[in-house]
């Protein structure tokens, strides 16, 4: 136990914080466990846009009795022994990190390697999450280690850009270059931290999400659930466009209604019908009836009916052409009636409903592609 706790030369340093203090500007609060350091050292500490290489300006501690956290003057020292808490002012230090060594350049190191390592064992890890692509959600947190959890459990999210400390206009700003890519991303997730007024007010206009909590749990569940609600706000939007492929056949003796709206028994050849599904007739020159206005199965409304089934469907035209059209005049008992599909309604389908495709689907949707010539 005696030979741990013995004192040794070798400067080991970690910071703790990173805050603006009145009259010193940035500062940086570590806790010096072995070494001295003294006014006037090189130091080269980890920071976000790259190693931070600057001179300790002054070391201070606060008065005894008082903690670093505590406003007010503090002591001046040429140089302090470990092992104790001390607040560094230096020059460009407002992006170092939480949670990284300070390394101490002596006369014969050399500077590129002490920066290397800074770097490397510091953030290493945590830049290479950041998406090569440029696409993905802002992450901050208070510290280095909380931040490499917080990636460490976002493991299936993209992450465009990473930062420490509280969230200030200049991370909405960053953050907010997705509002242009991908509007969902245009998100920051911020672990115990706090956000300045200003982001707040400027995330607010330009229509960026802040996301807060404590816990990491708490910040990923407020982070799925607004992509959940997103993803159900768009599929609601693309539903009239996004179209699902089906081939329906008409059951003899089952027309009640030949003309707007059309009702009718069919079967569901292929595919799955749906409340709104655009319908036409290949055979006829892609003739268009209408959409799809209600199903029933068993004289019961429903929203779909699949492959195997029979249901009785209404049809109601969407303009005068498709309310005129007859059936016994522009289609037959033996005419298909085959889902209406276009490029926009594939793209549609693809982009808000790619989940709810089966293979079999899929199938039909290229077989479809071809009979209505879509590229």
């Amino acid at each position: 136990m005696i030979e741990r706790l013995t004192f040794s030369n070798k400067v080991q340093c970690t910071v703790l914080e990173v805050k603006v203090v009145e009259g010193h500007g940035t500062t940086i609060d570590v806790v010096l466990v072995n070494g001295v350091l003294h006014e006037g050292d090189q130091i080269v500490v980890c920071g976000l846009q790259g190693p931070i290489v600057t001179t300790i300006r002054a070391l201070l501690t606060p008065h005894p009795m008082k903690e670093l956290r505590v406003k007010g003057t503090y002591l001046h020292h040429k140089e302090i022994k470990a092992a104790q808490g001390i607040k560094i002012t230096a020059q460009g230090l407002e992006h170092a990190i939480a949670g990284t060594s300070l390394y101490i350049v002596g006369p014969h190191d050399n500077l590129e390697d002490i920066k290397n390592t800074a770097m490397e064992e510091d953030i290493k890890s945590v830049m290479s999450r950041i998406d090569k692509s440029g696409d993905g959600v802002y992450v901050q947190a208070s510290t280095l280690g909380s931040l490499e959890a917080l990636l460490e459990h976002l493991s299936n999210t993209p992450v465009s850009g990473v930062s420490i400390g509280p969230v200030h206009k200049k991370d909405v700003i960053k953050a907010s270059v997705m509002l242009e890519k991908k509007r969902e991303y245009a998100t920051i997730l911020a672990f115990n931290v706090k956000v300045s007024q200003e982001a707040s007010e400027l995330a607010h206009e330009l229509g960026v999400k802040i996301f807060t909590a404590d816990t990491i749990y708490k910040l990923s569940e407020q982070f799925k659930s607004y992509i959940q609600n997103l993803k159900e706000e768009r599929k609601k939007e693309a539903a009239e466009e996004a179209v699902f492929p089906c081939v329906l056949k008409i059951v003899p003796n089952c027309v009640f209604n030949k003309k707007d709206p059309i009702i009718l028994g069919v079967d569901v050849v292929e595919g799955t019908v749906k409340i709104g599904t655009p319908i036409c007739i290949p055979q006829r020159e892609f003739t268009e009836i209408g959409r799809i206005a209600s199903i029933e199965n068993n004289h019961k409304p429903v929203d779909y009916a699949k492959k195997g089934q029979t249901v009785a469907i209404k049809i109601t035209g969407s303009n005068y052409e498709e309310q005129q059209k007859m059936f016994g005049r522009h289609f037959e008992i033996h005419d298909e009636l085959v889902s209406k599909i276009s490029r926009n309604s594939l793209d549609a389908l693809k982009e808000n409903y790619k989940d709810e495709i089966s293979q079999e689907e899929k199938n039909l949707l290229f077989k479809l592609k071809k009979i209505f010539k879509i590229q």
